[in-house]
């Protein structure tokens, strides 16, 4: 590639998002597919055919997207599914192959460094710490770190349930009390876990708390009752707990159908919200996280960052 502007793909288990900006690091154009690649993976850890055949589609999409906006150099990570499926590997070769894009499967630890490093920057600054969870399809990542321009990574931990692995798992298409106290168990453990080895108790006071992901500017646009969906409004949205509360409880008592057409969830994300707000929810509860900011900022941004440094080396 040879042109002017940087590119930033980060594909998940739900969903792949790419992220186009110029040399100084202006955005120039956003856009998030629903592959739905994580479907059916738990199973027998493999990605369907129609999966497998959705998310190659999706590249070749974004392949045309970057010759469009001349884009010149770029990045494309893969994180959760592909380091679970057993033909994730020849899911990236033939990405490569029908779509000219390489694509980097990265560690939960570059996963969680890149979403804090985009993150962070609708931070709190009179914080002198940051906790940051991303919520995906098929892991969620907590992080402890310094807020500062250059953080350090305190303590990390990935927890392996996602909107989508833990919706077909605990069986949370639609609200089931049962379910959803055994899918929150699961995840309360966890993060019990973390709270221990990151003695995060003594670092609450001053710590602010970052969530990225859809799920969390979805519920922000619910609280300010924007009218539908809009994360960009909500990106930097600082919100209570108590305010996203009232907003679940909502949501646990729609049907499936409700939720496709509610303008803040939609078709694509019906049949995994109650999923995603159950771990949502459970984790904010057990670290008893009293407010936090949702961020659209995340693992792009940090890639847009480094590859705007790399240009101007």
């Amino acid at each position: 590639m040879h042109g002017e502007n940087i590119a930033a793909i980060d594909l998940g288990t739900n969903s792949c998002r790419i992220s186009i900006g110029d040399r100084s690091g202006n955005l120039i154009y956003r856009e998030a597919v629903t592959t739905k690649l994580g479907e059916g993976l738990v199973q027998n850890m493999c990605f369907t055919k129609e999966a497998f055949d959705r998310g190659v589609s999706c590249f070749m999409h974004y392949a045309k997207i970057m010759e469009k906006h001349d884009v010149g150099c770029y990045r494309a990570i893969a994180t959760a599914s592909c380091r679970m499926a057993e033909n994730g590997a020849e899911f990236v070769k033939e990405v490569k192959e029908k779509s000219g894009i390489e694509l980097d499967i990265i560690s939960p630890l570059e996963e969680a460094t890149l979403t804090l490093k985009g993150a962070i920057l609708n931070a709190d600054k009179n914080k002198p710490y940051v906790l940051v969870y991303d919520l995906g399809g098929g892991s969620t990542e907590i992080t402890l770190a310094t807020n500062t321009d250059k953080p350090q990574i305190l303590h990390t931990v990935s927890i392996p349930w996602g909107a989508r692995n833990s919706s077909e798992v605990f069986e949370l298409k639609k609200y089931s009390k049962t379910n959803a106290e055994k899918l929150a168990d699961v995840v309360r453990q966890q993060v019990a876990e973390f709270i221990a080895a990151a003695s995060f108790n003594e670092y609450q006071q001053n710590c602010c708390c970052i969530a990225t992901s859809s799920t969390p500017l979805r519920l922000v646009s619910m609280v300010k009752n924007f009218g539908s969906y809009d994360r960009n409004v909500a990106d930097g949205v600082r919100v209570t707990t108590k305010e996203i509360d009232a907003e679940i409880a909502k949501v646990f008592n729609q049907t499936t159908e409700n939720m496709a057409q509610n303008p803040y969830i939609g078709e694509s994300r019906a049949d995994i919200f109650v999923a995603a707000c159950t771990i949502f929810q459970t984790i904010y509860q057990t670290l008893q996280i009293k407010e936090l900011t949702a961020s659209l900022k995340g693992a792009q941004e940090a890639i847009l960052e480094e590859l705007k440094k790399k240009w101007q080396n």
